[in-house]
Parts: structure tokens; sequence; C-alpha cells
């Protein structure tokens, strides 16, 4: 049931990896922050094209970043800020010219391990109220390589067809970011830095859309956040840079929220509970969330994020990597841990028990079931 007082601690029988810290899920007056802190910016095309004495500093600052908060601000990737411009339109367009009805016919469903769909405004889990509009989409959901059972029919998917091409610019833009992204970190780490290409290699994700409309006074008064804090699933996510701010990191060392203020073009880089899980707790999944932007625009003007979570598919085994000291946890499905984890946003019976099951004929379930709808 939501609930605008929850803490995270009401729900720690979730948690796939150890999260020790407390905090209310919704910003609160007494809310501390810490406006000193700076995360990292990093210049991610010296690990792109430099020397291999470049990329062992780059992957040392990078990991000792993410070891710091599970956050580092990323230049240099290539990718051309005027498509984040074009994404940024694409998705106020997307969210305000299409209908309710036409929307809740892609209510979100599970896919594999991905809950895959739309989320309403205050729906974004069974938990708390945000006043956000999500959409997320899977490998499954694009025209791009893959293995599949059935031909691609974007309809299955999308409100429009025509949307597919235009958000698969932003997949194919990112997707050759996965394996050096993760390889910085793993060589950060004094692992093998290729350890995940295979599994990287044509991997799943989650692009997810989000619409924060304009809060009205009364939402603005109730004490609700545009998103509530949370640490994300994955292995990692790649963010980029938002127009407005909001988005506020917790500090596990100094018990203090900061402000995320990111430069135009770069990509904000955060582990989740898989690279936690897998790097023996050395990477943290950092507690985040957006609250109320510092200009106060929240009442006026939207805000839009494109962020795009990456998996590993359901049937992959996530394992501590070697040379990372005496595990701590031992090798768990994919899908297992991310639904168990993900049960507290969606219910209890969102968990896959059945390791085994056939995650592709739960995809196709879930759109027989809104096409009878």
């Amino acid at each position: 049931m939501s609930d605008l007082n929850a803490i995270n601690r009401d729900f720690q029988k979730y948690d796939q990896v150890r999260k020790s810290h407390t905090y209310r899920l919704a910003e609160n007056e007494a809310d501390e922050f810490d406006d000193d802190y700076e995360i990292a910016t990093l210049d991610f095309g010296v690990f792109l094209h430099g020397s291999e004495s470049d990329k062992a500093r780059f992957a040392d600052e990078f990991a000792t970043a993410l070891k710091e908060i599970g956050f580092a601000v990323l230049t240099g990737h290539g990718v051309d800020p005027s498509l984040y411009d074009d994404m940024h339109d694409a998705v106020l367009d997307l969210f305000t010219s299409t209908s309710v009805e036409d929307r809740m016919r892609f209510r979100a469903a599970r896919f594999g391990s991905v809950a895959q769909g739309y989320f309403p405004l205050e729906e974004t889990s069974d938990i708390h109220p945000d006043l956000v509009e999500g959409w997320v989409w899977c490998r499954r959901a694009f025209d791009i390589p893959q293995e599949r059972e059935a031909p691609f029919r974007p309809e299955d998917f999308w409100p429009r067809v025509d949307d597919e091409p235009k958000f698969r610019r932003l997949v194919l833009a990112h997707e050759p970011l996965f394996k050096p992204i993760a390889q910085a970190m793993f060589q950060g780490l004094g692992i093998d830095p290729n350890i995940y290409d295979r599994k990287l290699t044509r991997t799943n994700f989650g692009l997810r859309l989000n619409y924060y409309p304009p809060m009205t006074d009364d939402q603005d008064r109730s004490g609700a956040g545009r998103l509530f804090g949370h640490e994300d699933v994955d292995l990692f996510t790649i963010l980029p840079a938002t127009r407005v701010d909001g988005l506020q990191v917790w500090n596990h060392r100094s018990g203090k929220w900061v402000r995320m203020r990111a430069p135009y073009g770069s990509i904000i880089i955060n582990t989740g509970d898989y690279m936690q899980r897998i790097t023996n707790d050395l990477l943290p999944s950092t507690t985040h969330r957006v609250g109320k932007p510092t200009d106060g625009s929240h009442v006026a003007n939207a805000r839009v994020s494109f962020p795009m979570a990456v998996y590993v598919w359901e049937n992959e085994m996530l394992e501590v990597l070697p040379g990372l000291g005496e595990p701590k946890y031992p090798p768990v499905k994919a899908i297992s841990f991310h639904t168990h984890s993900t049960s507290k946003f969606y219910g209890d019976d969102y968990a896959v028990e059945d390791v085994n099951s056939n995650s592709s004929s739960t995809g196709e379930k879930a759109i027989e079931a809104r096409s009878r709808t």
C-alpha cells in the first residue's frame, strides 16, 4: 500500500544484496544535504581512445568514484548531444499526444525479468505514490539484432509504430558503450576487464522514459516526491544529463543527500544490485531519488529523463567475480535475483520461484492479455 512516510527498512526482506542504511523514500524537511560534495566527472574518451596507461588511469579513477558513492559522470562518450535533445522532445510528445486509454493498453507486465510497459502517475510501484509517468521497453521491444522465436511486431509494444525507430536511435547509440563501461569498472577493480564481454553481447536492457508533469498545488503540498528513493536492480544505468535538476544521491559515508549536477551532453553512470552482488559489495548499489528542483520550476514545467538500465539475460548466473575475496553471496540465476528484488515494487507474486520457467512464453502471455483488454 502506498505510504508517504514509508522508509526503506520496511521492505528490507526483498533485498538481494546488503543494504544497511535507513532513509525515508520521499524527500523530507529533516533530510540533510551535503552541498560541498562533488560527484566525479571523468572523460570517458581517455578510456575509449587512450593508451594502455591512459586506460589504466581512467579505470582506477572510475572505480574509485563508484566505490565512494556508486555514481560518476562521463563526458567524452562519443554520443552526439543533439540526439539527447531529440529524445527529450520525443518523450514529451509521447506522453502528451497519446491518450490515457492508448497508454493503458500497454500497462506494464513482466517480460522475462523486466517489468515492461506503461506505468501511470503514482503507480511506479505499490509502495509509494510517485508523481511520474514511466514507460519501459526491453530488448524484445526493438527491431535490433537478437534471438527471436517469432517475427517482430512493433504494435505489440508501441502505441504508435513509428515511435520504435525513433527511440531505437538511442538504443543503438548506447549499446556500444555497454562493454567499455563494464570493462573500465572491472579493470579498476584489478580483475579481467573482458570477463563480462560474452554476457554483454546483445544483452537485455530496460529503456525507461520518465515524464514528470508539472505539479498541482495539492501535489506540491502533499509530501509526495517525483520519484521515490530506491536502488537500481541492474549492472549499471546510463542516464543522459537532464535539463531540469532534482536527482538526489545518497552518500552512504556521510549519511547525507547529494544533489546531482551534470554538464550538458554528459551521461550519469550508477551501479545497481547486479553489480554489487558480483563485485562482492565493492561497487555499491546506491540509493537515489528525484525531488523538487531547486529553482521551484516543478509547479510550471515538466521534467523528462530517459535512463537505460543494463541487465544480463534472465537465464544467466550472477556469481561473485574471481579475485574479489571470499564470496559473500552464492550464485543465483538472474531471473530469480531480479524478480525477488523487484517484487517489493510489484507485489510478492512477481517473484519467480521456478528459475527454469520459459520467459519467452511469459512475454507472449502478457501481449495476449493486453490484446484482450
